[in-house]
């Protein structure tokens, strides 16, 4: 069985637009494109060679399979030399203007499909940027485990990873690490359904009553 895993960079307040240049994507206005790039040391690019270092698919929206397949292809690089092999699979509503070497178009029921994928046999299905589609995929709980890249800096307005349609689940720590610029790498896979509890302890006064009742 596959994993479908989100590996991304954000921000300490959600945003994810744009990590990579300021011309990457300005879509809204966004003006600090590039944000992650001062930020990079030899702790994070281990980290980002060890995501990749074992076989892999990707699994792109439209907007990344675009910045992406307008820019590896042409580059000669460690990560370009593992992308541009990789299957890619993608959700579009263009699948005949798909132009990368071996891309695929996940079809109209982008759901079922990965549902299908991630009973087959191959290698993970690697998610990189395309903030839309993981939102798609955390609404129906197909996402298995989260790298995250958090940046000790606030941007504002932006494109965040997480909204407001997740399918509640909790997940535990798998592995953290931190870069000597701040950086914390922190890989999350599932656990479980959420636990609640309460520290309240014995009666409520009626005081606490009247606010419950209002608050409802």
């Amino acid at each position: 069985m596959r994993k479908i895993i989100a590996a991304t960079f954000v921000s300490l307040d959600g945003v994810m637009q744009a990590p990579g240049g300021p011309e990457e994507d300005p879509v809204g206005g966004f003006e600090f494109g590039g944000w992650t790039f001062h930020y990079f040391d030899e702790v994070a690019g281990t980290a980002m060679d060890e995501l990749f270092s074992r076989p892999f698919a990707l699994l792109l929206g439209r907007r990344t399979y675009d910045i992406f397949a307008a820019y590896w292809p042409y580059q000669k690089d460690p990560i370009g030399d593992a992308f541009n092999p990789a299957t890619k699979y993608v959700a579009t509503h263009r699948p005949d203007s798909l132009t990368w070497q071996n891309s695929e178009w996940l079809g109209p029921d982008i759901v079922a499909r990965l549902g299908q994928l991630k009973q087959e046999d191959g290698p993970d299905l690697l998610i990189q940027g395309s903030g839309d589609l993981i939102q798609t995929l955390l609404a129906n709980g197909l996402i298995d485990e989260i790298r995250l890249m958090t940046f000790p800096l606030l941007l504002g307005k932006g494109k965040r990873l997480f909204g407001d349609n997740a399918l509640p689940a909790a997940f535990k720590l798998t592995k953290s690490l931190t870069s000597t610029t701040g950086v914390i790498m922190a890989t999350y896979e599932r656990g479980g359904e959420i636990k609640t509890g309460s520290f309240v302890e014995g009666k409520p006064s009626d005081a606490e009553l009247e606010r419950r009742k209002n608050w409802k």
